[in-house]
C-alpha cells in the first residue's frame, strides 16, 4: 500500500498523479480509501467531520482511507450520505 507519510514532499496534484499511475497496483480496499479520500477533500471536510455527520468513528474513516478496512454497503451508504455524493462516485476509480 503507498503511504501519504512517505509522499509528503508531494503537493495535492502530484499526489493524484502518483496514485493514478500506481492504481492497477493497489487492491480494491485501497481504491475505495484513495476515493473516499479525495471526495472528502473536494468537499472541504476533515475526518472528524466526515465522522461526525455519518456516524462513524473517525479512526474508522482513517483505517478506511488507507485502504486498511473492508467497507459494508451499509457503511457505504452512510459515507456517500454524509458526502452528499453518489454512491457512483464512491466506487468509480
Amino acid at each position: 500500500m503507498y503511504k501519504i507519510s512517505k509522499l509528503s514532499q508531494y503537493n495535492e496534484k502530484n499526489l493524484n498523479v502518483y496514485y493514478c499511475k500506481h492504481l492497477d497496483f493497489m487492491d480494491i480496499k485501497e481504491k475505495f480509501g484513495l476515493k473516499l479520500k479525495t471526495l472528502r477533500k473536494e468537499k472541504g471536510l476533515s475526518q472528524e467531520k466526515l465522522a461526525e455527520r455519518s456516524g462513524l468513528n473517525r479512526s474508522y474513516i482513517s483505517g478506511i482511507e488507507q485502504g486498511k478496512r473492508n467497507v459494508s454497503l451499509e457503511v457505504m451508504e452512510k459515507l456517500v450520505e454524509a458526502l452528499g455524493a453518489g454512491i457512483g462516485e464512491l466506487v468509480d476509480f
